[in-house]
């Protein structure tokens, strides 16, 4: 039985958002590992931003780096 744990951070994704990402990653196990959409389990845990980081930098630093231009 797939299980699959989506982390997105917490940033307003919608009901409708978050059912289309479960949608597409059950379409993907189905069509990928040939696995019966009914026994996929997918879960989305939203998690703060300020818990991820890119390149040494947290999210929200890296996002003001990015809109200055100096990616």
């Amino acid at each position: 039985m797939p299980y699959v744990n989506i982390k997105i951070t917490r940033e307003g994704a919608t009901a409708s958002q978050k059912a289309r990402l479960i949608e597409g990653v059950t379409r993907l196990l189905s069509d990928v590992l040939d696995k019966n959409p009914a026994t996929t389990f997918v879960v989305i845990d939203e998690v703060a931003m300020e818990d991820w980081g890119i390149g040494g930098l947290p999210v929200a630093e890296y996002r003001k780096t990015l809109a200055r231009g100096r990616a």
